[in-house]
């Protein structure tokens, strides 16, 4: 007989839906496609092979319809395949640092806009932050295929229409500048960044991640990524230190016009440097640890507001 006790994740945030693993049998209910993924597993439990990417996004697709009310949700081949509960706790701690300077409260509902730095084909931050706290989002990315993949989910998914707008970074360099206009004002920026400086630092990083999950599987010269990813969302010119030091940057252009920048580290050697970057352009900063997985990682948010300024920020317009 299986088992239905799920042991507690306590790495993931104490809000995160998916703290006590994952209901298959409820989530195979909602959508039957799962069903040919589960198995029991040597420890008498039910679970999927998480190196099969099939298998990655039919759970994501069910979780989806059952937690966050997204009944058509698609990505291309070979797009990113996200990790639903790590994005999710993401979505938590901002959350909190927003209620850091609004008397303790979440602040809540479609006022409180994001501003999401390479959206990819999966709009999940969006998805998730709007489902959870009603957060409106601008999502942007350099990558045509993946805009038009999350405005086709925004289309069939009616409720997001509002929520969710769309804008393509027409030039590659720049990470802000063409998206940020002088009359917008954003509550944060949420940011999962490319982590590699190049495809081989990329296909390396895949090879060792895939021998993680599955330990004898046979060595490939073409590993398949189980959470999939393409180019841009990868790999960049300078890996994750360089697109973040552009960042911060860019950032300080717009002191005034956004409450909280912030983006996922996921090399702590990076910190230092990131670090000096943000004393340089005088920015107030705080570290958030987190788990992602099998690895940790952390949310580095910075602000160019005094307490006074973050404070008087109106989160109800």
């Amino acid at each position: 007989m299986k088992s239905t006790k799920n042991t507690e994740k306590t790495n993931l945030h104490p809000r995160n839906l998916h703290r006590f693993g994952y209901d298959f049998e409820l989530l195979t209910q909602n959508n039957p496609e799962l069903g040919k993924f589960v198995f029991v597993n040597e420890h008498n439990i039910e679970t999927i092979d998480f190196s099969n990417p099939d298998a990655v996004k039919t759970l994501n697709n069910s979780l989806l319809i059952t937690d966050y009310g997204i009944q058509n949700w698609d990505i291309p081949e070979n797009f990113l395949c996200p990790p639903i509960p790590g994005r999710a706790d993401y979505i938590h701690y901002l959350a909190d640092l927003l209620a850091t300077t609004n008397n303790g409260v979440i602040p809540q509902g479609e006022t409180i806009v994001g501003l999401d730095i390479g959206i990819g084909a999966n709009c999940i931050y969006p998805i998730l932050g709007n489902a959870i706290y009603g957060w409106s989002f601008v999502g942007t990315d350099i990558d045509e295929k993946a805009i038009q993949n999350c405005k086709k989910i925004i289309e069939q998914n009616p409720k997001l229409i509002e929520a969710i707008s769309l804008q393509l970074q027409v030039n590659p360099r720049f990470i802000f500048k063409n998206i940020i206009e002088p009359e917008d004002k954003f509550t944060f920026t949420i940011c999962n960044p490319p982590f590699h400086s190049s495809p081989e630092e990329a296909t390396k990083s895949t090879v060792r991640k895939v021998t993680n999950l599955v330990p004898n599987a046979p060595k490939t010269a073409k590993p398949v990524l189980n959470f999939g990813g393409h180019n841009a969302e990868l790999w960049c010119e300078g890996g994750e230190l360089g697109f973040i030091k552009q960042m911060i940057y860019e950032s300080a252009k717009y002191p005034m016009q956004c409450l909280w920048f912030t983006t996922l580290v996921s090399k702590q050697s990076n910190l230092p440097t990131i670090y000096k970057t943000l004393n340089n352009v005088a920015a107030i900063h705080k570290t958030i640890d987190m788990a992602q997985g099998q690895k940790n990682s952390r949310i580095v948010a910075w602000t160019f507001m005094t307490e006074a300024q973050q404070k008087a920020w109106k989160f109800q317009e």
